[in-house]
């Protein structure tokens, strides 16, 4: 479903705020306010009327708009998120693990990326001390997490997520894993256990928010319920402070106290509450959480939140839509590839492979620093439950390989030849 353009939203008591407006200091946001302090006369006074000296300094804003200025002013410190939308989506994720019992969905937070060093461990070092009740797995079993959800749940933060679903046979060993983490995107949906000494059915809680960082895609299935963040590596010239436990940690602590101290009174209206989305289906369920904090905060946010929103769920749709149509051009090029054979009834994983990556007008050869793998095949095949398996060859040679048949109604599905053009007599 394509995202609509959002309606201007104007929460109750408020200005209508969409398109976005900016924020005070930072890069394209002028909100065209001035800043009080910033206006005091030639002799010293400031716009209050005490003298300059004499003016107490401005509490900590207690208001969210100000409180998620800071939150996202403390994040981008120590990573550098792809765009302004990204770190706006993961600084009202944050804010909305503090309200987890008032949502019906429990959005997960994808952090992925190419390779090492993309900032995703960074972080998700930051999250980890801003968010509600934190419980850090790596390569946890899903028995010891879902033992770990309760009625008020911790926000799970799964770090080196590629160890848990990096390839299709450690996938396959964490199939429970991935259950537990599509169940719970969503109310009532409980795992049942048999435990005790009387073998008694138990049910237990799966909805609890999460954020898991990996390198390369998580299974379709938790990107679709996630918000999904595309981290990259910094350019040079790039610069973030360094995040240091005993230094930083306090200061982000007493941030988070201050997002409790805002966001538990709401509680009750932020249960109630059904904001406008610019999306539809799955994609609203997962943001709405998102846009609620926006709306509950006020100021520029609820414009902020529906842009981000727009933004990355158009993204994930442009990756998804280059993803079908890399696979379909495989399936057209190993067409090719039999008829370059002579088309026989089977060919060999090694040399289909051998004549893709020769192929210097194809993505292949570019596909990975060694081309297009026998991995990379495999994954790109999985979709159409095409598998290569051990079969004869000619000359008695035993070897991993496709038969032509395996792949006859995929073609006439995803990319059937043009019909021949008919010809007509004198």
């Amino acid at each position: 479903m394509q995202p609509t353009t959002p309606e201007p939203y104007s929460a109750p008591g408020k200005a209508a705020v969409w398109p976005p407006v900016a924020v005070p200091g930072q890069p394209g946001r002028d909100t065209g306010e001035s800043d009080p302090a910033a206006e005091e006369t030639a002799t010293g006074v400031a716009l209050t009327g005490q003298p300059a000296e004499d003016v107490a300094p401005d509490p900590e804003p207690t208001h969210g708009s100000g409180l998620l200025d800071d939150l996202r002013a403390q994040i981008a410190r120590f990573v550098i998120l792809p765009s302004q939308q990204t770190l706006d989506a993961v600084t009202l994720w944050v804010a909305a693990t503090h309200l987890q019992t008032a949502w019906q969905h429990a959005p997960r937070l994808a952090v992925v990326g190419p390779a090492k060093r993309c900032g995703k461990s960074r972080l998700l070092d930051v999250i980890t001390e801003t968010v509600h009740d934190p419980l850090i797995t790596v390569n946890a079993s899903a028995a010891a997490v879902f033992r770990s959800i309760t009625e008020t749940p911790p926000t799970l933060l799964v770090d080196e997520a590629d160890t848990i679903f990096g390839s299709a046979k450690v996938a396959e060993k964490n199939e429970e894993m991935r259950g537990l983490l599509n169940a719970g995107h969503q109310r009532n949906r409980p795992t049942l256990r048999v435990s005790g000494p009387n073998h008694e059915v138990s049910k237990f809680p799966t909805f609890a928010m999460a954020a898991l960082a990996g390198i390369g895609d998580l299974p379709d299935t938790i990107m679709d319920r996630s918000v999904v963040i595309r981290m990259r590596r910094r350019r040079l010239g790039e610069t973030v402070e360094d995040f240091r436990t005993f230094r930083d940690v306090p200061s982000l602590h007493a941030l988070r106290d201050r997002l409790v101290a805002w966001l538990v009174p709401l509680h009750a209206e932020a249960m109630n509450l059904t904001p406008s989305m610019p999306v539809e289906d799955r994609a609203a369920d997962t943001w709405q959480p998102l846009v609620a904090i926006a709306d509950l905060a006020g100021g520029p946010w609820p414009g902020l939140a529906r842009a981000a929103c727009l933004a990355v769920t158009k993204h994930e749709a442009e990756q998804d839509q280059d993803n079908s149509s890399l696979s379909i051009r495989l399936l057209a090029d190993i067409r090719r590839a039999f008829a370059a054979e002579g088309d026989p009834s089977a060919i060999r994983t090694a040399r289909l492979l051998d004549i893709l990556n020769q192929d210097d007008e194809s993505p292949w050869p570019g596909y990975t620093d060694k081309g297009l793998t026998p991995r990379g095949l495999q994954i790109l095949l999985k979709d159409y439950n095409i598998h290569a398996v051990n079969r004869r060859f000619p000359g008695n040679v035993q070897a991993r390989g496709f038969t032509r048949l395996q792949f006859a109604d995929t073609w006439a599905r995803y990319c059937p030849e043009p019909k021949p053009e008919s010809t007509t007599g004198a």
